[in-house]
């Protein structure tokens, strides 16, 4: 392995780790988001770019490319969307109908 690859390896499963480590020790569930956003958005397309430094240039890094973006792009909705939930559910926002 390079030296590149070791280091984005190592960065991305740092970040996945303290994401971890946060869901597990935070108390609250909205607190809980805030560690959702290293693991989706830093973390696991660092390791991405480690396999596509791996890899080189070729049909199967576009992929993981791809897949870095739908990542980062996902994660973001994903915690607003569960945040809103989690909002609605314990009453600190109304839930509104559609007019």
């Amino acid at each position: 392995m390079k030296l590149v690859e070791i280091v984005l390896l190592a960065a991305g499963m740092a970040g996945v780790a303290v994401g971890c480590l946060g869901l597990v020790v935070a108390r609250e569930a909205l607190l809980r988001l805030h560690y959702l956003g290293p693991a989706s958005s830093v973390g696991a397309p660092l390791i991405i770019a480690a396999l596509v430094v791996q890899d080189g240039l070729s049909l199967s890094a576009v992929k993981l490319v791809l897949i870095g973006v739908l990542l980062i792009g996902s994660g973001a909705v994903t915690v607003a969307a569960f945040g809103r939930a989690i909002a609605q559910r314990e009453g600190l926002i109304e839930t509104d109908s559609p007019a």
